[in-house]
């Protein structure tokens, strides 16, 4: 943009910090941060337009590490510019998204036409990782550190040729990538044999209840630490997605700085926030890959999360219809549409005092920029992309199907009326969303990372 922007007034949350201030952004980036009194407006430029945050939370962008956003080949459930606006109305002002689309990003060209659309029509900034296969090793190590965010290998749950279930293959991977690796773990042959036993009590009517027994806690834990073994023997730098049980959580450390980590673990707004007793309620609107399981597992989650155990907080956002979701157990697919609502459901944990306001923007904005070492987001520095939300902590936000922007029209969350709402957001420095009104003349940029 040219000319400067002048958001003052805000009460800024960053790098552990609450103080009230100004946050100037010059040609896209944040060249000034001036704490001042409630109430008090620096100068700005003469040419600067002037955003009276009056008293509002200023927070850096939410960095989304694992989103599903169906294109190419998947586009009835969603498509980039849908989700990405919706992602924008959250707060998230970046996303990395996963490889299993149609055509599946395995190869270098086809991972490039992920990031030909995106330039096109997303609101936000992004990235796309790299997809594997048991026989693409060689297209795998073509994938440039500087420009993907990392490598994903599914050690479970996938469809198609991407789960990666061969051990020669494994081993190559694990010890030839100069990347992140980010896996999603659950052990298949558990996941068949508890299958399995479920359809000789029940045919094929399975009720919904049975999820977090077949996708059990014994399935994730075998695979994670299969990954958590490999990544040991091999140093490789490891992040494992969407943690879901409490038993897990021994295979990480928390003594050792974010920035030295070489295992590194995540953990999704749903597995935060419904448990087992919600099946009977929301049914297969629920229904994600890995399962969500216990309360005793959701606080387990919780707590480690805060404790450092687990570093990022993301999303999963993975929508299907309406239609797809109404099947019974067996052929119903997994996966819901998030990104909208993920950072209000933070601040809900925030409104109950579950966590801090520094604590919400240390695990969904700064620890997904060291995480995978984004070049200049995450943080409200001098000299950094001016990726920036404001937020109304006291307005509240009903979820309606009119209020929803997902491209497949519903959500886990309806019904809900959230504590605070997402009132603008700023994606390099552009006034892209303002109380539900969109500007769309200016697109999200390619994610760089400092590797």
């Amino acid at each position: 943009m040219n000319g400067t922007l002048n958001i003052h007034n805000a009460r800024i949350v960053n790098e552990g910090k609450i103080f009230h201030g100004s946050v100037q952004v010059k040609d896209g980036l944040i060249y000034n941060i001036l704490p001042h009194p409630p109430g008090e407006n620096p100068t700005p430029d003469d040419n600067s337009e002037t955003i009276d945050a009056d008293g509002k939370i200023l927070i850096p962008g939410v960095i989304d590490d694992q989103v599903h956003f169906r294109e190419p080949g998947l586009t009835h459930k969603a498509e980039i510019y849908t989700e990405s606006k919706a992602a924008i109305a959250g707060g998230i002002t970046s996303f990395m998204e996963m490889p299993n689309t149609i055509p599946q990003a395995v190869t270098q060209e086809l991972l490039e036409e992920k990031y030909k659309i995106a330039a096109e029509k997303s609101l936000a900034n992004y990235s796309f990782y790299m997809g594997t296969t048991n026989n693409n090793l060689e297209e795998i190590l073509k994938t440039d550190p500087a420009t993907v965010c990392g490598i994903k290998i599914f050690m479970g749950a996938s469809t198609g040729n991407m789960l990666v279930d061969n051990v020669n293959t494994l081993n190559a991977i694990f010890s030839k990538s100069k990347m992140l690796i980010a896996v999603h773990c659950e052990d298949e042959q558990t996941i068949r044999d508890n299958t399995e036993l479920f359809k000789e009590k029940y045919g094929n009517r399975i009720p919904i209840e049975a999820h977090p027994l077949i996708r059990s806690d014994k399935a994730c834990y075998k695979s994670s630490k299969l990954a958590v073994g490999l990544a040991k023997l091999y140093n490789t730098r490891l992040h494992i997605l969407h943690l879901s049980t409490a038993r897990e959580l021994e295979l990480f450390d928390n003594t050792i700085p974010l920035s030295r980590k070489k295992i590194t673990a995540e953990v999704c707004i749903h597995h935060l926030w419904f448990s087992n007793s919600d099946y009977a309620e929301k049914g297969t609107l629920i229904k994600w890959n890995p399962a969500v399981k216990t309360k005793e597992d959701r606080d387990a989650l919780f707590n480690a999360m805060l404790d450092n155990k687990l570093d990022v907080i993301a999303t999963d956002h993975a929508p299907h219809t309406l239609d797809e979701k109404d099947n019974p157990y067996l052929k119903a697919p997994s996966g819901g549409p998030l990104v909208q609502h993920a950072l209000p459901a933070m601040l809900d944990f925030y409104h109950q005092r579950k966590i801090t306001l520094e604590r919400i923007v240390e695990k969904m904005c700064h620890a997904p920029a060291i995480c995978f070492q984004v070049q200049k987001r995450g943080f409200i520095r001098k000299g950094y992309h001016a990726d920036l939300v404001l937020i109304d902590p006291d307005k509240p936000s009903e979820v309606t199907r009119d209020s929803l922007l997902y491209k497949c029209g519903w959500s886990p969350f309806e019904g809900h009326t959230f504590h605070s709402s997402i009132t603008h957001t700023f994606v390099n420095g552009n006034l892209v969303y303002q109380n539900g009104q969109f500007n769309e003349q200016v697109k999200g940029q390619r994610l760089l990372f400092q590797r």
